[in-house]
């Protein structure tokens, strides 16, 4: 048994779900934040027999973009007053997972 902690954009958080519910994945959905962006993101977390992660670790794949965007840039001078700089493109989304063992899983 795996429990799969999986950090995803909230852009693509619902079809993740969509997903995970078509292929009888059972998860728990929390509203996160942070990042360098401090943006939105949801973490979902799965309990997953041994056997299934590898199909667990494909939707999550498969249901989670990586995306452009631009940051504008705060540069600050020698007097201590903040400048806005020119925006910065970064990648952002994508999905964050980790996979840990599992000692013990019931359902109730």
């Amino acid at each position: 048994m795996k429990l799969v902690l999986a950090i995803v954009q909230d852009k693509d958080a619902d079809a993740l779900a969509k997903k995970f519910i078509q292929n009888d994945v059972r998860a728990t959905k929390l509203a996160t934040s942070g990042g360098f962006l401090k943006a939105g993101n949801t973490t979902f977390i799965v309990g997953i027999e041994d056997s299934r992660v590898n199909e667990v670790l494909e939707i999550i794949k498969k249901s989670s973009h990586t995306r452009e965007q631009y940051i504008s840039n705060m540069n600050m001078d020698a007097a201590g007053t903040s400048m806005l700089g020119k925006p910065v493109q970064v990648t952002v989304g994508g999905a964050t997972v980790f996979v840990l063992p599992v000692e013990e899983f019931k359902h109730f």
